[in-house]
């Protein structure tokens, strides 16, 4: 089991690296294809930089350990911190694979009295794991500006506005 005691004797802290005493390089794993983070081989096994870096730290593994600025490969004590999935969800960008410019936007269609097809930009956000509709509005730049106020008053210091 990797503790922070076993980090300290082999490693030093270096601007979002772990330096090897033995032979002073950067013990990180380069960044590939088939894993999401910088990885570290520590105890003969690869793990994830970002949470060794917050063990050496801490002295302890949270369930989660967060990137605040969203950028995986920043890795500085100072951009790490602890949380549950649920925060971290809170805390992820806007999709790429969105049809709207801005996060937690989304323009629906509804069809009123007299038949005719009516767009509209909605807004809702997900609170205590579950969707909450903010409201529908014609323009999506009030829509955007209402679902930034919505993270900040429900997602508090893990509200994301990219």
């Amino acid at each position: 089991m990797v503790t922070q005691q076993l980090l300290k004797e082999h490693f030093d802290y270096q601007d979002g690296e772990l330096i090897r005493k033995k032979n002073g390089k950067s013990a990180t794993v380069k960044h590939s294809p088939h894993h999401r983070y910088l990885r570290i081989v520590v105890d003969g096994k690869a793990r994830p930089l970002h949470r060794m870096i917050f063990l050496y730290h801490h002295g302890y593994l949270p369930e989660v350990t967060d990137h605040i600025d969203g950028n995986r490969m920043n890795n500085k004590i100072e951009n790490l911190r602890a949380c549950n999935q649920s925060e971290n969800c809170l805390n992820s960008k806007h999709r790429v694979t969105s049809t709207s410019p801005f996060k937690n936007v989304y323009l629906q269609k509804y069809k009123n009295h007299r038949d005719n097809w009516r767009k509209m930009w909605t807004v809702s956000i997900t609170v205590n794991r579950k969707r909450k509709h903010i409201g529908s509005f014609e323009d999506v730049e009030l829509a955007d500006l209402v679902a930034t106020e919505a993270r900040d008053l429900y997602h508090g210091s893990f509200a994301r506005h990219s």
